[in-house]
């Protein structure tokens, strides 16, 4: 069976989230990667390297150097007559570019994958991660997008695929690209980020917020997260946010201060290795899945606990 893994890629290197899909698609069969944009050689070079991956395909135009996603399914979707399933992550990227190489395909896409049953089986979270669902497609071409948590990554060394050069198509002509606002932050990106502090709706303005979570996240070395309701608050940036409609995470250390734990938060990081969780309120649920819980003021707690680190 071949399979053919989108590689994201941002300054010349790839993201960590593909190295992940190349675990789910290496136990499906022949790993295949596909890599587009404009002026890509150094990512191509960086993806031979990726073990387990055995040819690198290669579409470099000018067109499709803001990848966008009308340009990039039909590339796909062309290569898929020589590959049996398209792997792509579930991040932003892969979940705007999948469901068009489904539709192109007319295949059903199978979403968020946690395991590989089998060629045809997988299984996947339902109910915001309460239930798994084991999923068996019959289609003879699959398109999954797979949940970078729950594989290991890829070595980005030891391997030694083979650079080949495919057909970029042409501009679609149904979207362009205007612009970017990227976030820019010295700490770690927060879906590789080994250490995560996430702040909830708690600490009651946008200044308290930063105020104290930004010192205790640079003494830890840690990414900020934040829960929906901070985000909607106005505390931190929409890609703060963690949880079912936010960023699936699953670090080392998750430490929830001023977090509740609604179910739509627990969905998106509740596979953390260890969760330490701070609240004044000792029923909320974010305790039933910490694995170290303090009752207290976080006004008080957090100031201290970033002195003494």
């Amino acid at each position: 069976m071949k399979t053919l893994v989108l590689v994201e890629h941002e300054g010349g290197a790839v993201k960590d989230a593909t190295l992940a899909t190349v675990t789910a698609a290496a136990q499906l069969g022949e790993v295949h990667a596909l890599i587009v944009g404009s002026g890509v050689g150094p990512v191509a070079e960086a993806a031979t390297k990726i073990a387990g991956i055995g040819k690198v395909h290669v579409a470099d135009a000018a067109h499709l150097e803001h990848q966008l996603a009308e340009d990039v399914a039909p590339v796909v979707a062309a290569l898929m007559a020589d590959h049996d399933a398209f792997l792509a992550s579930s991040t932003t990227t892969g979940k705007n570019i999948a469901p068009r190489v489904a539709a192109l395909l007319d295949v059903m896409q199978i979403s968020d994958i946690l395991s590989v049953e089998d060629e045809n089986t997988f299984t996947r979270p339902i109910y915001a991660g309460n239930a798994i669902a084991t999923v068996k497609s019959k289609d003879a071409k699959k398109v999954i997008t797979v949940r970078g948590t729950a594989f290991e990554k890829a070595a980005r060394d030891g391997g030694s695929g083979t650079v080949e050069a495919v057909d970029a198509g042409s501009a679609s002509g149904k979207a362009s690209f205007v612009g970017a606002e990227m976030s820019k932050s010295e700490r770690p990106e927060l879906t590789s980020a080994k250490v995560i502090v996430s702040g909830g709706r708690a600490f009651g303005s946008n200044e308290q917020f930063h105020g104290l979570l930004d010192p205790l996240a640079d003494k830890l070395g840690a990414a900020v997260g934040a829960s929906r309701a901070a985000v909607d608050a106005g505390y931190a940036p929409n890609d703060y946010q963690v949880g079912q409609t936010g960023k699936i995470v699953a670090p080392a250390v998750y430490i929830a201060i001023g977090i509740s734990g609604a179910i739509q938060h627990l969905a998106g990081m509740k596979d953390s290795k260890t969760i330490i969780a701070i609240n004044k309120d000792e029923e909320a649920p974010i305790f039933q899945v910490a694995d170290i819980g303090l009752v207290g003021d976080l006004f008080k707690i957090v100031p201290e606990l970033t002195e003494k680190l």
